[in-house]
């Protein structure tokens, strides 16, 4: 056995930033500048400060990228390969973090070439071993969305049931039965009507609704 003295492990968080635009799951990535990483993209991350917890230093993450504070973020799983980043030894405990698009400014500082929303679907080479970090995470949303009602964080405060519906067969990539999936959603009491209707264009206005709690509950939705 080695010497834990002679340990050199740095601690790092990484966010993996949902959200749902242009009928798609899209995951935000940042474009590295360092090497041997660089013009690759990956999750926002970095290491955590002296003073932080991995809660609090993905908390920091999110809303530097974002400006989002009050988002659904949860810890995903830790991730320790000794081989994952080539520069050295850093374990990630990695987070998910979920936002509406709605209010979303997207941000960068002088440490990445650029930001931007990619479709989980269509993403491009992913530095360290964020591939699979998101692979999880994309697998831990799916299973979220079915047991409790975390959609709340992927929608404009008011909406529309068939934007409630489109969340859901988005991310869970199949069709709902519309009149089956509204009658459960309303007969859980998960939303309820604000007593206004959408201004759809040349489309029928149709009723608003919005979440009667914004926080995690545990409901069977699917």
């Amino acid at each position: 056995m080695g010497d834990a003295s002679e340990q050199h492990i740095k601690l790092a968080a990484d966010a993996v930033i949902f959200t749902v635009r242009d009928g798609a799951l899209m995951a935000l990535l940042i474009q590295m500048k360092k090497t041997p990483y660089t013009g690759m993209w990956a999750a926002p991350g970095g290491m955590i400060e002296q003073n932080e917890t991995t809660e609090t230093a993905a908390r920091r993450i999110l809303n530097m990228q974002t400006g989002v504070t009050d988002a659904h973020l949860e810890q995903l799983a830790t991730f320790d390969d000794p081989k994952r980043d080539r520069l050295g030894r850093v374990v990630s405990v990695a987070y998910v973090a979920l936002v509406s698009s709605e209010h979303v400014e997207l941000k960068t500082t002088e440490k990445y070439q650029d930001v931007r929303w990619w479709p989980v679907r269509k993403l491009p080479a992913l530095a360290y071993d964020h591939k699979g970090i998101l692979a999880v995470a994309v697998s831990r949303l799916r299973a979220k969305l079915e047991y409790t009602n975390v959609a709340w964080s992927l929608l404009p405060k008011k909406f529309t049931l068939s934007q409630l519906q489109e969340v859901y067969e988005i991310i869970l990539g199949r069709t709902v039965d519309k009149r089956n999936f509204r009658r459960k959603v309303l007969d859980l009491k998960l939303v309820e009507p604000t007593g206004k209707k959408s201004a759809r264009g040349a489309h029928r206005p149709a009723e608003l609704f919005k979440f009667k709690q914004r926080k995690m509950e545990y409901v069977d939705v699917m």
